[in-house]
């Protein structure tokens, strides 16, 4: 199984539990050893709220419209190499599900990676694919469709020219490393960046035993991936109270920068609830930054499964930040339905 199918069992472990509903794999080809699946969901709904100013006071439209919640297809391809070893490779896109684009059949190319998996010396994997910092520790919180995650997600210095490697779990401990590359071959000195050819790694430790999942892990946040050139830290964790009840807790901080700022701590809490069809979501973090306001927001989600392949959801998010002007009466909301195949 590659990183990318394990981190999402991790989710529906910790979050999205409600009956029936996951990210099926519609086998293609398996025969000898060599296996091709495919997955997807079409998923659409209707969004409105959110901020209606800027931070300056400039009126922002937060009327609600149709929207496409994130659709997408892919292929997962595996084969056995011998007993021990198999190399894996994963292609997906996102597509516009709401609307017609003509000339532009995919709007990006999610996943597109290769690997080696052993169980023995574990994988190395290649490519464009979800941040491993993600993967293995910030993932507990990952249960929302749309909004709601405030801890660092899927392309946290990732995303293309990526290598990564974990180890095998041993005693309920996996070790993760990954490194990504900002080129500047084939730019001309105008087109350059002032940081110039730079790599960002990222590395950490999770444990898992029973019913606990702990992610312990560090990324050099370079500027060219969006950082701020600071090392950034996260402590996250879940915990199964009992079969259809999980709670999570997390911690993520990043020093300021005396040219970019961005220093922060931000602290999370939430659980997922399930009961036969339904499940529900609930998280409240707060956000200390080093030199702007601080700021609270909550998220909650309900979830219904109407068949294997098909839930609706109502999704309600609110957070408050320096660069907008927000309150409880402005919270963002989006309802809508998926079929998963």
């Amino acid at each position: 199984m590659s990183v990318n199918a394990r981190a999402g069992a991790v989710v529906l472990g910790v979050g999205l539990l409600w009956s029936g509903i996951s990210q099926a794999n519609t086998p293609i080809y398996d025969e000898d050893g060599t296996q091709l699946s495919m997955y997807g969901r079409i998923s659409m709904g209707i969004a409105g709220g959110g901020p209606n100013e800027d931070a300056t006071g400039n009126a922002i439209n937060n009327d609600p419209e149709f929207v496409d919640v994130y659709s997408r297809l892919g292929f997962r391809m595996r084969q056995q190499i011998n007993p021990d070893l198999a190399a894996f490779g994963r292609l997906e896109w996102r597509f516009a599900g709401d609307e017609r684009i003509q000339g532009q059949a995919f709007r990006e190319t999610r996943q597109s990676f290769i690997g080696l998996e052993s169980e023995r010396f574990g994988t190395v994997l290649a490519g464009n694919f979800d941040s491993l910092y993600y993967q293995f520790v910030s993932i507990p919180f990952d249960v929302y469709l749309d909004r709601g995650l405030l801890f660092n997600s899927t392309g946290l210095q990732s995303r293309g020219d990526s290598i990564g490697y974990y180890t095998p779990e041993v005693n309920g401990f996996t070790s993760f490393l990954q490194v990504k590359h900002y080129s500047e071959r084939g730019l001309t000195d105008a087109e350059k960046s002032s940081e110039g050819s730079v790599s960002a790694a990222q590395g950490g430790v999770r444990y898992r035993q029973g019913p606990l999942s702990v992610g312990l892990g560090a990324v050099e946040n370079v500027v060219r991936g969006g950082g701020n050139g600071e090392m950034l830290y996260g402590l996250i964790g879940s915990y199964s109270v009992r079969d259809n009840l999980s709670a999570r807790l997390g911690f993520e901080a990043q020093s300021d920068s005396s040219e970019y700022g961005g220093g922060f701590d931000s602290y999370g809490l939430g659980g997922t609830y399930t009961t036969g069809p339904w499940a529900f979501n609930a998280d409240v973090y707060r956000v200390e930054r080093d030199n702007e306001a601080s700021s609270n927001a909550w998220s909650i989600g309900s979830y219904y499964a109407l068949t294997d392949n098909v839930d609706v959801f109502l999704e309600v998010a609110e957070a408050d930040s320096p660069a907008i002007r927000s309150s409880s009466d402005d919270a963002y909301w989006i309802t809508g339905a998926r079929y998963l195949f």
